[in-house]
């Protein structure tokens, strides 16, 4: 696989800029958990469907090169061990929401993975993190996306909105909550992508931290407030959106992406952003894509702008 880490170049672009903006690889740090135990025998979303075959093989063939992606990115991964009777912990997105040291711990609406959630907080306490029960229903980085120093909550299929109120509390940070309405895009990073997760001041002034969704998995007001927030996204298809090509990582400049997602693809292209495609088409049999087996694990320096 070829991968490219070095800062884009401006160039001329049809996109909405003069310029293509100059784009920077950021330092990341991500918690993963092998697949070993992958199988869907039980449906909690629409992509589940027990009587469909799984390979627990190719599973973790797929995640394996993800993994193998982030290293050679310069990124660090951390393992959590997965637990047999929890084939869904492999999302490890959904196993807490880490800003500045602190891990604010799940509490999932399923019983199929509420036994995960005692796992991650273990791992959290082990590592040295600030571990924070909830008390409120959340699914972690599932619903919650640190954009800049604002979170963007998610509502309508898993967390509640009691939990964006107890979030915003645990991190003092402003929330914006965002109401849900497929049932395909279930949790928000299904819905979004954060393509700059840290508001830089790159280019010789203050850049807008920015984002790419899709504006059909979103009711009226939700809409409204991101049109409002960033006038500059990259509104993706359903096309591309019903792949996962929304559930990526990004490090300011790679973009980890489906290779299903070609409008996406050249989304990101025009505006600068080099995208990265890697398969997880097995896992997506579960309901997961790229972020969804992806935590960051942020450090302090995640607020006011700066960042590794």
């Amino acid at each position: 696989m070829s991968v490219e880490t070095t800062t884009s170049t401006s160039e001329t672009t049809p996109s909405t800029s003069e310029t293509t903006p100059v784009r920077t690889a950021h330092h990341r740090r991500y918690l993963m958990c092998t697949p070993s135990h992958f199988t869907v025998n039980y449906s909690i979303n629409p992509w589940m469907e027990p009587s469909r075959p799984t390979d627990t093989a190719n599973a973790v063939a797929q995640w394996q090169k993800l993994h193998d992606l982030y290293l050679e990115l310069g990124h660090e991964v951390e393992l959590i061990d997965p637990l047999a009777d929890y084939p869904d912990m492999v999302y490890t997105a959904n196993g807490g929401f880490v800003i500045d040291g602190r891990a604010y711990v799940p509490k999932f609406r399923f019983v199929e993975r509420q036994g995960e959630a005692p796992a991650f907080a273990d791992w959290f306490r082990e590592a040295g993190y600030d571990t924070v029960i909830p008390e409120e229903v959340n699914e972690g980085e599932g619903d919650f996306l640190l954009v800049g120093d604002v979170i963007l909550a998610g509502t309508g299929f898993r967390s509640t909105g009691d939990s964006h109120r107890e979030v915003g509390e645990v991190f003092d940070r402003e929330v914006v909550s965002l109401n849900l309405v497929d049932p395909r895009f279930y949790h928000l990073d299904t819905a979004i992508a954060v393509l700059d997760p840290v508001q830089g001041v790159e280019n010789g002034g203050p850049e807008r931290a920015n984002i790419a969704y899709l504006p059909g998995a979103f009711d009226d007001a939700s809409r409204g407030i991101l049109e409002e927030r960033f006038p500059d996204a990259i509104l993706v298809s359903d096309e591309d959106g019903s792949v996962f090509g929304l559930n990526s990582a990004s490090d300011g400049y790679n973009v980890v992406i489906s290779p299903r997602a070609k409008g996406f693809e050249k989304q990101l292209r025009e505006r600068g952003y080099n995208p990265i495609m890697v398969d997880l088409s097995e896992l997506l049999l579960g309901g997961g894509g790229i972020k969804c087996c992806t935590l960051e694990l942020r450090p302090s320096s995640a607020r006011s702008g700066t960042g590794e």
